[in-house]
């Protein structure tokens, strides 16, 4: 009963969910039907309002070209406008408002691009015609505002300026030329900490002027003109300011006519002038030739060689002159200055002069260098050569220093302040040891000075004089050497050797000078050792107090009229023939002078005192002369 109850239950149910998803079919069905009409509905209001939009579409486009246009013509208007103000600033001229005036062509460039980039336009060929017409006039007086403000701003540096720029101890004194005269000093050879202050040519606030002008013509194009102002106006101050300092241009023939003092003066003023152009006028120069055309490189480097190319072939032909002269001993040390200035300026040379354009002007430099350096080295050659076969017929009759000595042991100690350049110049020519190459040089002077003053000393007929003349000049040559650097060089051995050379002509001059007088001084037997007083005659005592007076009396009036300069070698040489002298006149007037004394007239024959002789020796070696009377 309760199973049928419940299928009851469910079948009543089922029923009812039946009629429930009839009814909504049927609501949906109805709602398809209105949505249906719905959409016929639309389409047709949509058919009826297509006109409408098509018109509000159309008025919406027209208000944006509207816009468009309005804009369009804005934009030109402007450009009209900017066109027109910069056309008033140009026809007024660059010189009340530079900066102005720049700015305007700046504005013509860019209505010119304006309306080439918009040549729809009606008239855009035409406002692009007059713009570029303009814009040609303004440059043409732009150039010439360069070259104006280039020109006024452009002096040439008065002397006076350039030495204000130089170190304290390189600035020239009040007598000197233009610094010039002797350029070397071995207590400041170098400079390296030496401050030169590079002169200021153009005022700094003109600079950056220049600067944009520059700019505004590479802009438009005009290179070459910028390049033509620039090299025309600065080159001639630049020429101008070395003929003021006093820079002139001289031949190889003008050089080879000047006295040699003249030329000296001139070399010492070269240098001078050498330093102030590379270290001040052409790094000034450079300054403002890389502050105006910054941004240009390869204009610039071109500028800046054309600028200077003429100046520094008038420095660099006088240089060349020199070197390419007829050679002597004397120039070997302004040929040296020459090339020292030359070794010092090289960096800055190969620094102001290293672009492409400045090429051939650094490499005519340092020809030069090479050049002077070459001329040195033969005339060192030369005069090693020009020792050794000097032939200077003039005798010093007195047997002192020959000039030839005392000129080559100066030249060689000369040669000495220059050894640090020296040692550059050995090295020009690869040496590996140029201190070595040094001490060789001065070997081989020494040697040649000895060889000559051996040839000059043959011409004394006097055997003793000739002695004491290699004894004067080698004595000086050794004391020389002592007393310089070059002894380090030659080293003591060479010394000690020259000093027994001076020993054993100071003993050949006592044997030939002497010995013949000492002889009358001693008396022997026909045996072998000296007779007793009682086998000499008094007659033979005589002659021998005759000879010896005889005797002393030449060499004392003879040898008065010699000369030994040096104090201390007179004074040992005196000394060393009274040594051997008073001792065998004591002996022998011991001996025999009471055999005279004690017969008529003994003064006659015993005209002397040991006393006497001593006091007549320290007149020996005076280089007195034949007119003074004797003491």
């Amino acid at each position: 009963m309760g199973v049928a109850q419940a299928m009851e239950a469910l079948t009543e149910r089922a029923g009812l969910m039946k009629e429930s998803l009839h009814k909504s079919q049927t609501i949906t069905d109805n709602m398809v039907g209105i949505l249906g009409s719905f959409d016929h509905r639309l389409s047709a209001l949509e058919t009826a309002m297509r006109p409408t939009q098509i018109r509000t579409h159309s008025i919406r486009r027209a208000h944006e070209n509207i816009d468009k246009a309005l804009k369009a013509a804005e934009v030109i208007l402007d450009q009209f406008d900017i066109s027109r103000k910069a056309e008033a600033k140009i026809l007024r001229g660059p010189h009340e408002d530079l900066e102005s005036y720049l700015e305007a062509i700046d504005q013509l460039r860019g209505t010119i691009k304006f309306f080439s980039n918009n040549k729809m336009f009606k008239s855009a060929s035409g406002v692009i015609s007059h713009a570029h017409g303009l814009l040609s006039k303004a440059l043409s007086k732009l150039e010439d505002e360069f070259r104006q403000i280039l020109q006024n701003y452009s002096k040439p540096m008065e002397p006076d300026r350039l030495f204000e720029c130089l170190p304290s101890n390189l600035r020239p004194s009040s007598e000197g030329e233009g610094g010039g005269g002797k350029s070397h000093d071995p207590h400041h050879k170098s400079l390296e900490n030496a401050i030169f202050t590079v002169p200021t040519v153009i005022p700094p606030r003109v600079l950056p002027l220049l600067h944009d002008l520059a700019q505004q013509m590479v802009q438009a194009g005009h290179q070459q003109q910028l390049f033509k102002s620039y090299r025309d106006t600065r080159a001639v101050v630049l020429e101008q300011s070395l003929r003021k300092l006093g820079v002139e241009r001289l031949s190889k023939d003008d050089v080879q006519r000047m006295q040699w003092e003249v030329l000296e003066a001139k070399i010492g003023n070269w240098i001078h002038y050498m330093r102030i152009s590379v270290k001040l006028l052409f790094a000034a120069e450079k300054k403002i030739c890389d502050q105006i055309l910054d941004g240009v490189e390869s204009l610039r480097d071109q500028c800046f060689g054309e600028v200077t190319v003429n100046s520094v072939a008038v420095l660099l032909s006088f240089g060349e002159a020199i070197a390419k002269s007829k050679r002597s001993p004397e120039k070997l040390f302004v040929l040296l200055d020459m090339y020292e200035i030359m070794r010092e300026l090289q960096p800055e040379i190969e620094l102001l002069f290293g672009s492409k354009p400045c090429a051939e002007m650094k490499e005519s430099a340092l020809n030069l260098t090479k050049r002077l350096a070459q001329t040195a080295q033969e005339t060192f050659a030369d005069f090693e050569e020009a020792v050794e076969k000097d032939a200077t017929k003039t005798a010093v009759m007195d047997g002192t220093v020959h000039p030839l000595t005392s000129y080559v042991i100066n030249y060689v100690k000369f040669l000495f302040d220059y050894q640090s350049t020296l040692r550059l110049l050995f090295q020009e020519f690869d040496s590996k040891d140029p201190d070595s190459e040094l001490g060789a040089v001065t070997t081989r002077i020494m040697h040649a000075l000895q060889n000559n003053l051996d040839g000059k000393s043959k011409q004394y007929k006097d055997a003793a004089l000739t002695q004491l003349f290699l004894m004067n000049n080698v004595h000086y040559i050794v004391r020389s050497v002592r007393r310089s650097e070059a002894k380090d060089l030659l080293g003591d051995d060479w010394v000690q050797i020259h000093r027994r050379i001076v020993q054993q002509h100071a003993n050949q001059y006592k044997r030939v000078s002497w010995a013949k007088i000492l002889q009358c001084l001693t008396v022997q037997s026909s045996g072998s050792g000296p007779i007793e007083n009682s086998n000499i005659s008094r007659a033979s005592v005589k002659d021998r107090f005759k000879t010896f007076n005889s005797q002393f009396e030449e060499l004392h009036q003879r040898q008065c009229q010699w000369t030994v300069p040096d104090s201390e070698l007179r004074e040992s040489l005196r000394l060393a023939v009274a040594e051997v002298l008073l001792p065998a006149f004591r002996s022998f007037l011991k001996r025999f002078g009471p055999m005279i004394e004690s017969g008529k007239n003994p003064q006659k024959y015993i005209r002397f005192s040991p006393e006497d002789l001593e006091r007549m020796l320290n007149e020996f070696f005076e280089g007195k002369t034949w007119s003074e009377p004797k003491r």
